[in-house]
């Protein structure tokens, strides 16, 4: 089962990975794994635990290297990028963050500039107004001079969505970034993510758990199964009883509130 939007053009992705395989040692992960990444969309990648969803994460963000096929940034094979060529295109927030206690917001921000500063690493005006305009978006100014150990959760996930921002790239790579987070803190944290899509034409790419956050805040979804794509393709088309049973093997209705699907997780 896998539902394409026969609309999408080339020219129109942001990243395309085609045929992709994965294993570690004898376990093989991905198994041909093909999708597309649309441009200034919002894309969740979902899956049962195992399904594959953190090394395609890592693929996509050039932490591994596939076995077989190929991942394409634009036109551009991503195994032909160097690192820093890649981090002046897509900036990547990840799941597990660790940072020294006395680092203050500001100066971890700061370092979302790094790949386009020089040799002598000296920031300029532009790298200034990012660093700013970065913890303005993400509402995160008054808390510049504090250290990162002094925030709350929700607060410590607005500063490192802060930093990617500082890198100033269109395309932003989120691996559950609600993981830990009370429920106040997850809507908000996705209510950012949608504003940067919205009003700055970011293409954000996430992997999330909860299905339901996933359906509401996502342009397009892609469900992953024992290592394939088995649906892609807008939520109200792809999220169906039958997907669902067959992404995480359990029966739940699907029915809809306000125009939206919604999974009867109970």
């Amino acid at each position: 089962m896998q539902t394409e939007n026969r609309d999408l053009k080339p020219e129109k992705m942001a990243m395309t990975v085609k045929d992709v395989s994965f294993s570690y040692g004898k376990n093989q992960i991905l198994k041909g794994a093909s999708l597309e990444i649309p441009k200034g969309k919002i894309t969740t990648i979902l899956g049962a635990n195992g399904c594959g969803k953190s090394t395609l994460f890592s693929l996509m963000t050039k932490n591994l290297n596939p076995d077989k096929g190929r991942i394409f940034l634009g036109k551009k094979n991503i195994s032909n990028l160097r690192l820093n060529e890649f981090a002046l295109k897509a900036a990547i927030v990840h799941q597990y963050n660790t940072v020294a206690d006395d680092m203050t917001v500001e100066r971890l921000v700061s370092f979302g500039r790094t790949p386009h500063l020089g040799l002598m690493g000296i920031q300029g005006d532009e790298d200034e107004k990012y660093v700013e305009w970065a913890m303005e978006v993400t509402n995160i100014t008054e808390y510049r001079n504090r250290e990162i150990s002094r925030l709350s959760g929700g607060q410590r996930q607005r500063v490192w969505i802060a930093m990617a921002l500082a890198q100033g790239t269109e395309i932003l790579f989120l691996d559950e970034p609600t993981t830990y987070l009370d429920i106040r803190y997850q809507i908000e944290i996705l209510e950012l993510v949608k504003k940067l899509n919205r009003e700055y034409g970011m293409t954000v790419i996430m992997v999330l758990h909860e299905i339901n956050q996933a359906i509401y805040f996502s342009d397009r979804i892609i469900g992953l199964c024992q290592g394939k794509v088995l649906i892609q393709g807008e939520p109200d088309e792809v999220i169906t009883g039958e997907s669902i049973r067959q992404l995480y093997g359990i029966d739940l209705k699907v029915t809809e509130i306000d125009g939206h699907k919604f999974v009867l997780t109970v």
